[in-house]
C-alpha cells in the first residue's frame, strides 16, 4: 500500500533532493500534489516527477486548500525555516503525518507544541536530519551502541563552509532572525545533532559565542562557537563558519573514546578520515566519494524510514522529540551570547529574541 504524499515548497532543497527522493521512493509514496507560493516553482518540481514517467503531481500555490484533500496521507515540509512551525501544526490539526526539514521551528515552545500535537493526535512526525543514516555514521553508531568506544570523552564538530552574497540575495528570508538563524541554524545542526546522538542528547548547560564578521548584509551569525556540557561527564565542541575562503572546505565529526578514536569528515559527514580501535586501524569507507552537493543523499531513506513508521505504527528514526534536540542546541548558544553566561536546561527561546542585537 502506498502512502499519498504532498510537498510543500518547492524551492531549493525541494527540487535538488525532496523531489528526487520522492521518486526514488515511488514504490512506497504517490506524490499527489506539489505546492509552492510561486508557480513556477511547483512547475518545475511537476515537471520531473513526470519525466521520470510518473503522474504529473497537481500543482498548488495554497497550502491551506492542500489540507482539505482528503487524498493526502503524509506532508513533507520543506518551506522557508520559519513557516515551519505553522504549517506543522496545522497539517496535524487536518489529521496528516508530517516531515518536515530542519530545523523543524525556531522556538522552544513552538517545537514543544508540535510534538504534543503529534501525540494528541496520534499522528506520526519526523525531522529531516538525513545524515544519520550516512553510511560513515551509520558505522559509529554501531561501535556505540557495542560498547567499543568505552567511556567517551568528548566529541567535536566544525563545519567550515562558504556561504556568499549571492547565495543571500537568493532569497530574502535567508539570516534573517524572523525566518532562519545565520550558519549555527541554517548549516550546522545536521552536524549538531549527530553530536547530540553520538553523546547521549542529554545535556545540562552551553556555553556559546556567535559573531557576524564578513556577512553586514545579513542579521544573524556567520561565526558560532560553543562548550556543550553533556550529562556524566561528556564533553561537546562546536565550531561552525560560513566564512572559509573560496569555498566549501569541510563538516567534520569526531569522537573521542577510551578505546575508540573516529573522525567522519569530506563535504558532509561523508568519509572516514581517521577509524581507530584495538586490532582496527582503518576502514573501508575511507575512500567513499563526495556526494554532489552538502545535502548529501539520504533524503531517501528519511522517507523510507518514514513509510514503516506510519504503516508500522512506530516511531520514526528521527522523531520530532529527537529533531528538537539540535535545534535546542543552538536557541542555547544564541541565549548564552545574549545573556554573556552559560545556559543551564531546561529553557526557553526563540530566534525572535535575537531581533535588533548587534552582532560583531
Amino acid at each position: 500500500m502506498k502512502l499519498r504524499i504532498a510537498l510543500v515548497g518547492c524551492g531549493r532543497i525541494g527540487q535538488k533532493k525532496h523531489v528526487p527522493a520522492l521518486i526514488e521512493t515511488q514504490d512506497l509514496f504517490e506524490t499527489v500534489a506539489v505546492c509552492d507560493l510561486v508557480e513556477e516553482r511547483a512547475n518545475r518540481a511537476a515537471e520531473h516527477f513526470e519525466k521520470s514517467g510518473l503522474r504529473r503531481p497537481e500543482t498548488m500555490t495554497n497550502y491551506r486548500e492542500l489540507l482539505k484533500r482528503e487524498d493526502v496521507d503524509v506532508i513533507s515540509i520543506a518551506t522557508e525555516s520559519g513557516k515551519h512551525y505553522q504549517i506543522t501544526m496545522e497539517a496535524l490539526e487536518a489529521g496528516k503525518h508530517v516531515l518536515v526539514e530542519k530545523p523543524m521551528a525556531l522556538s522552544t515552545k513552538h517545537m514543544n507544541e508540535m510534538v504534543e500535537l503529534s501525540k494528541q493526535k496520534n499522528l506520526k512526525l519526523g525531522v529531516f536530519f538525513q545524515n544519520r543514516f550516512n553510511p560513515p555514521v551509520q558505522e559509529v553508531r554501531k561501535k556505540l551502541d557495542s560498547g567499543a568506544f568505552g567511556k567517551i570523552f568528548y566529541a567535536s564538530v566544525a563545519v567550515r563552509w562558504n556561504r556568499n552574497e549571492d547565495y543571500y540575495k537568493q532569497a530574502s528570508w535567508r539570516g534573517t532572525w524572523e525566518m532562519d538563524g545565520g550558519v549555527l541554524m541554517n548549516q550546522s545542526t545536521h552536524a549538531i545533532d549527530l553530536l547530540q546522538w553520538f553523546l547521549g542528547g542529554e545535556i545540562e548547560e552551553i556555553y556559546g559565542h556567535i559573531a557576524n564578521t564578513n556577512h553586514p548584509y545579513i542579521e544573524a551569525e556567520d561565526e558560532g562557537f560553543a562548550i556543550v556540557k553533556f550529562k556524566g561527564g561528556k564533553t561537546g565542541l562546536i565550531e561552525a563558519t560560513s566564512n572559509v575562503f573560496p569555498r566549501n572546505l569541510e563538516e567534520t565529526l569526531a569522537i573521542f573514546g577510551e578505546k575508540g578514536t573516529v573522525v567522519i569528515g569530506g563535504i558532509a559527514v561523508n568519509r572516514i578520515l581517521t577509524w581507530r580501535f584495538e586490532g582496527e586501524e582503518g576502514h573501508p569507507f575511507m575512500n567513499l566519494p563526495d556526494p554532489d552537493t552538502v545535502y548529501g543523499d539520504s533524503h531517501k531513506y528519511v522517507y523510507r524510514d518514514f513509510y514503516e513508521a506510519v504503516t508500522n505504527d512506530r516511531k520514526p528514526y528521527i522523531s520530532g522529540e529527537d529533531g528538537k534536540k539540535a535545534v535546542e542546541i543552538v536557541l542555547g548558544i544564541y541565549r548564552s551570547f545574549l545573556e554573556g553566561r552559560p545556559v543551564k536546561y531546561p529553557f526557553d527561546f526563540s530566534t525572535e529574541e535575537m531581533k535588533g542585537v548587534k552582532l560583531r
